[in-house]
């Protein structure tokens, strides 16, 4: 029969050190007086955050002033995940001179979406990371000003608040690092920074809100920090997975206690929470097999691992190491032996809508993925360690899928991708 303090024999010395902690975290907050509470605690996902500023057709500049004179837009913001997500939550990475605010957030939902800051005006952050193809661009590889397209696929641009290095070879060190390079790169936006500072500058929509947020203004810098400011806004919502996974744990811990729960009031009324949850976001008995499979056989969670189902490293899998001159990936940013062919891992969070898949968008489908890993990858010298054959049949191989496209599968922020400033 389960008894409470057979479940969690040192809940009393847990308990007393709980005291203390908030004994001793009471103490500091009052010796640091109320500038401890000055900023506010936001849930991440919250569509107030990037629904834009009210009002139809281009945002004016009294409508940005008026915004603007708002303190609360200015206040800087402790964030927090959304459900499933959140166990990711000391992965977080905000730098110190780059606090969000309401402000800075709306700022760079402007410029993400805003084609301006291209040479010719055709092409915007979105136009190879768009909330309508998941945040990435359906096609092979990127494609930017005057048709031009690169070598490799466009990463996703959500969850990235859970990462410093960015692109599919980390060369940038922080999201704002990565904001600004593609503006600056002749077959992306085509554009220079010293034109992009300009163009923003003589737009008084802009300049209003640049001067207010930063203390100097319009720079390429402050470019970078909205931008990114606002990418850490995008993360995803709670997929079924997790509303499965926590009454999975609870039922495999108190497997032979669960007769029992009404002796234990609270636990009774967690289990009925947990299941009356998983009930509203079911997953289907595949993807509960593929999850499993996720863990389990195939092997997955070696390098997508985490609630963000990555671990943010870098891998060669063989893709594109038969070709004559394959690239090398993060080798070309740190020249180390061990790092040629390898590239990030991506997130397996709402890949459904990301395809085509791999660095150089060379597979369409997840069924490809699939093969692909089955088969253990393409042989080379520099072959992850992790990358071995799976012999998976095709109920399992389905069965992946299945996990993929519905397990983890969940909604993104509102975004208000058209209210941009007037011309000036």
């Amino acid at each position: 029969m389960l008894r409470f303090n057979d479940a969690f024999p040192n809940t009393l010395n847990f308990t007393m050190t709980i005291h203390r902690f908030l004994m001793c975290a009471a103490a500091t907050l009052v010796a640091a007086g109320p500038t401890a509470f000055a900023a506010e605690t936001v849930s991440l996902g919250d569509p107030t955050l990037t629904a834009g500023i009210p009002g139809d057709g281009p945002l004016t500049l009294e409508q940005a002033q008026r915004f603007l004179a708002d303190d609360d837009n200015h206040t800087e913001l402790n964030v927090e995940l959304p459900k499933g997500l959140d166990a990711a939550s000391g992965n977080i990475y905000i730098p110190e001179d780059n606090p969000i605010t309401r402000a800075k957030i709306e700022l760079g939902r402007q410029l993400y979406f805003d084609p301006r800051l291209s040479a010719d005006g055709t092409i915007s952050c979105a136009t190879c990371h768009a909330p309508e193809t998941g945040w990435g661009a359906p096609t092979q590889f990127g494609e930017g000003i005057r048709g031009q397209t690169g070598n490799r696929n466009s990463p996703v641009s959500f969850n990235r608040i859970l990462s410093k290095h960015q692109f599919h070879d980390g060369r940038a060190a922080s999201l704002e690092e990565q904001a600004v390079g593609p503006i600056a790169n002749p077959i992306e936006m085509g554009n220079t920074h010293e034109v992009c500072v300009k163009t923003l500058a003589d737009n008084p929509v802009y300049k209003a809100q640049f001067d207010k947020v930063f203390d100097d203004g319009v720079t390429i810098d402050n470019i970078g920090k909205a931008l990114a400011t606002f990418e850490r806004a995008i993360v995803t919502g709670p997929a079924p997975y997790d509303y499965y996974a926590p009454l999975s744990a609870f039922e495999k811990t108190f497997a032979e206690d669960l007769e029992y729960l009404d002796e234990e009031p609270a636990l009774a009324e967690q289990y009925a929470k947990l299941k009356e949850e998983a009930a509203k976001n079911p997953m289907t008995e595949s993807s509960i097999r593929g999850m499993e499979l996720t863990f389990g056989k195939a092997n997955c969670t070696a390098c997508h691992a985490g609630a963000n189902f990555t671990d943010e490293q870098f891998h060669n899998i063989g893709v594109g190491m038969d070709s004559e001159n394959p690239d090398l990936g993060r080798f070309e940013v740190t020249k180390e032996e061990k790092d040629r062919g390898a590239f990030k891992t991506p997130t397996m969070r709402n890949v459904a809508d990301t395809g085509p898949y791999m660095h150089d968008g060379s597979q369409a489908t997840l069924e490809e993925v699939i093969e692909w890993y089955n088969k253990g990858g393409h042989p080379n010298p520099y072959l992850s360690n992790k990358m071995k054959p799976l012999n998976l049949t095709e109920q399992e191989k389905a069965d992946l899928v299945e996990f993929m496209r519905q397990g983890l599968q969940s909604d993104f922020p509102v975004i208000e991708a058209g209210r941009l400033p007037a011309e000036g």
